[in-house]
């Protein structure tokens, strides 16, 4: 099923894509992009202030709202909204002039990126305000610092002080999702900073599962802040269509693997769907055979079936609501 379809029809919360990228306006992305190998693409405060003005310029160019940043030596996070379907552009544009700046300054050739950006569309409230949660912690989870409001190159202050700065990165969009009150706002990011340090997480895995993971930790943690923007639903439409939360994907997944083992009607397409489902929340082929217990070469063939609309051997409404 085309990514467009599954998100008009209400199935996923964000999609995770590292080619393909989805570039309609008003989408809120979270894009992370790495050095090659293990080389720094920031050595210097120079390099860093360069990609904040660059990050502000490109902004300011392409049109698009920056709600969190965090840059690190070897990679940056970025969690961004663009107002039209520019965002290929946007970013290419933005990280080919880095890093043709950074060859000329440091006088080395070759790519200093190691492939294309990686980009996790959230549609989610709950996952909007993790992920920023999530980009804010890099440094606390590098060990660079043991505060993350100690660490310059990153939005968190924008979030944690009692202050109003003039910024190119509009906190306030994350901030009134979760109070409308700022200073109540900010004191509750501080309690998410601060639970989300206890949390265990593998930060090198944030776009096979570990967000989502870390996510649903955060609820449990904090049920009444998360509470309250399940009540909205929603901080993305497309074509005018709400965006719903989702509930947990593999509530029947044993069930659908069970019946297209007995070869049942429908279940050859249930299986596409459930693969489809969790291929769009970032998991790779092997840890989706792995989960489903099936071969690799068996996800293979069941995503190359004919693409037609799944017809479930159970109400899609076991699935999401």
């Amino acid at each position: 099923m085309d990514p467009i379809d599954l998100v008009a029809a209400h199935k996923v919360n964000r999609f995770f894509r590292a080619r393909n990228k989805l570039t309609q306006g008003r989408l809120v992305s979270h894009i992370t992009q790495r050095a090659a190998g293990k080389d720094p693409c920031f050595i210097e405060d120079d390099d860093f202030l360069c990609m904040l003005g660059f990050l502000k310029e490109s902004a300011q160019k392409h049109d698009y709202d920056i709600f969190s940043f965090c840059l690190m030596g070897n990679h940056a996070h970025l969690l961004l909204r663009p107002n039209e379907g520019n965002l290929q552009d946007a970013m290419r544009d933005l990280f080919s002039r880095y890093a043709l700046r950074f060859n000329k300054k440091y006088e080395r050739r070759g790519h200093l990126f190691g492939g294309p950006y990686r980009q996790a569309v959230c549609l989610d409230q709950a996952y909007l305000i993790a992920a920023s949660v999530y980009i804010h912690l890099n440094p606390v989870k590098a060990e660079i610092v043991a505060d993350p409001r100690d660490y310059k190159w990153s939005s968190v202050r924008l979030f944690t002080d009692n202050m109003e700065k003039a910024s190119f990165v509009d906190a306030g969009f994350i901030l009134k999702i979760i109070a409308e009150d700022p200073h109540e706002a900010r004191e509750r990011y501080g309690k998410l900073l601060e639970k989300g340090m206890e949390l265990r997480v593998d930060y090198g895995k944030v776009m096979e599962g570990a967000l989502e993971q870390f996510k649903q930790k955060l609820i449990s943690a904090f049920p009444k802040i998360f509470g309250r923007m399940a009540k909205a639903k929603t901080v993305a439409k497309i074509e005018g269509k709400n965006i719903l939360n989702m509930e947990a994907l593999e509530r029947h997944a044993d069930e659908t693997v069970r019946l297209y083992r007995k070869r049942k009607p429908g279940s050859r397409k249930a299986m596409k769907f459930l693969i489809e489902q969790l291929i769009a929340r970032g998991y790779k082929r092997a840890e989706i055979a792995e989960r489903l217990t099936i071969s690799q070469k068996t996800v293979y063939n069941i995503l190359n079936s004919p693409n037609q609309e799944p017809q479930l051997p159970i109400s899609r409404q076991t699935y999401f609501r």
